[in-house]
């Protein structure tokens, strides 16, 4: 049997612990991961491209589990009623192929990209760092917000995004939040100016400027999490020029991310090694730090390994049939119930 977890489930999870607790739950799930990193058979995501968005597949595998995520990206699905981002992922056992859980992985996706984001920082950001910029306040905003608070003490947050209605949305959720100050303001250099984190997260599918130079500061650490699919961008690329780059797998960040306005030859670090201790983060206060996130698949495999053990532990889940229960593995086309011997019920004219 395979076990099946949907959207309810993965809230009921998130209820039950608490979501303070599973993003330190995630990020000790992808870091163990990452700490194996050469482990891994690991390749870009395959992506099927149109003028409305784009469709992924992102596979990777150890010696032991194989996952893949679906996922696409359609900016205008909110006219539809219907998320930007929809998604959904399989683990599987390498050593029979097995399909051991199925799930929901839109939230997610959100929970494990905000994850990731506080977790990269923690290496990159200043010690003292308090204040953040949060620029696009749309579906994946609060994860981001809440997870720099949580993980990193975050105190500030400034919120800027040109549609105002979705500003007013993030408001309604966090304010009032112990502990986390929430100031709306009035434009992208406004939010900026003097914040330790810079975080974007937008959607529109364009190549976009929407950080320029001239909005950087001495010692600021940046995000950039919306630019993650060829022909979109979030930043000048005069920003990562000025700073020290870091990238999750960079044969699919120089296609995907913000990294694809720069040559080939331009010096990126993959995250992993700071972890590892091969290579070092931040090197000074008044260094700046871009963390160019696109999303890898390895992190879609620590998620779906967390819901696996979240939902044994709490007895959530349900057993479907994808995989038919044979007596004879060999005899398939039995389970159809249409050869000789069998008897099926015939209504009558």
């Amino acid at each position: 049997m395979t076990t099946l977890l949907t959207t309810q489930d993965v809230a009921l999870i998130t209820q039950t612990l608490g979501l303070p607790e599973v993003f330190k739950r995630m990020v000790g799930y992808i870091e163990a991961d990452y700490l194996r990193w050469n482990e891994f058979d690991k390749s870009a995501r395959v992506a099927s491209h149109t003028e409305d968005g784009v469709i992924e597949l992102m596979p990777i595998a150890d010696g032991s589990l194989y996952s893949f995520k679906y996922v696409n990206g359609h900016p205008k699905n909110t006219r539809l009623g219907l998320p930007t981002v929809m998604a959904v992922g399989l683990l599987a056992e390498v050593a029979t192929g097995r399909p051991e859980l199925v799930s929901e992985l839109t939230l997610t996706t959100a929970i494990r990209t905000a994850a990731t984001s506080a977790m990269v920082a923690r290496k990159l950001a200043r010690r003292d760092a308090k204040s953040m910029a949060l620029i696009g306040n749309g579906a994946q905003s609060e994860f981001q917000a809440l997870a720099f608070h949580y993980l990193l003490g975050i105190s500030e947050i400034r919120l800027f995004d040109i549609d105002p209605a979705a500003t007013a949305k993030l408001l309604r959720h966090l304010q009032g939040l112990p502990g986390l100050t929430l100031k709306v303001c009035a434009s992208t250099a406004e939010a900026v100016r003097g914040a330790d984190i810079i975080t974007t997260v937008t959607a529109d599918k364009t190549n976009a400027t929407i950080i320029t130079p001239d909005m950087i500061e001495p010692g600021m650490h940046i995000n950039g999490v919306g630019g993650d699919c060829p022909g979109k961008t979030e930043m000048h690329r005069g920003v990562l020029e000025a700073a020290k780059v870091f990238v999750e797998f960079e044969p699919q960040s120089r296609i995907e991310g913000d990294l694809q306005q720069m040559p080939a030859e331009f010096e990126v670090t993959e995250f992993w090694r700071v972890l590892e201790g091969q290579a070092s983060g931040r090197d000074s206060a008044e260094q700046i730090t871009f963390f160019d996130s696109v999303g890898f698949a390895l992190e879609d495999f620590s998620a779906l390994r967390l819901l696996r053990d979240c939902a044994r532990e709490l007895g959530l889940g349900q057993d479907v049939s994808l995989i038919p229960t044979m007596v004879d593995p060999k005899n398939l086309f039995g389970q159809l119930g249409l050869g000789a011997s069998s008897k099926p019920q015939l209504r009558a004219a």
